[in-house]
């Protein structure tokens, strides 16, 4: 779908992002907590299975476990905040810009 301004019908139109950069960002540090408290988990359980290589292997398996837990949380968290804050931007925060006439409008719900 093409967006088209309301006002001057032009098709030039700029969206600014700022609401779903936000999200993002916030999305990012909650996943990222939350991973890391999930982490702990993971670093019991990779201690665990690393300790059949001994203790190198259990640091190792304890240290793997605690980055992946907070990537993925990272991760997690970055995309649903995204997507919030894109439906902010489209619907509610009138954050697109018409650059012919420049008239700010939000997308119709």
């Amino acid at each position: 779908m093409s967006l088209q301004c309301p006002l001057c019908n032009s098709s030039q139109i700029a969206s600014i992002r700022t609401a779903m950069k936000i999200g993002a960002a916030i999305g990012a540090v909650g996943g990222a907590a939350r991973g890391a408290s999930s982490a702990l988990a993971g670093v019991q359980l990779g201690a665990s299975v690393g300790a059949i290589a001994g203790p190198v292997g259990a640091t190792l398996g304890a240290a793997s476990g605690a980055i992946l837990g907070c990537l993925v949380g990272g991760v997690g968290g970055c995309v649903l905040g995204a997507q919030l804050g894109e439906k902010l931007d489209r619907h509610v925060l009138m954050n697109n810009l018409c650059l012919a006439c420049g008239h700010r409008f939000n997308l119709p719900a």
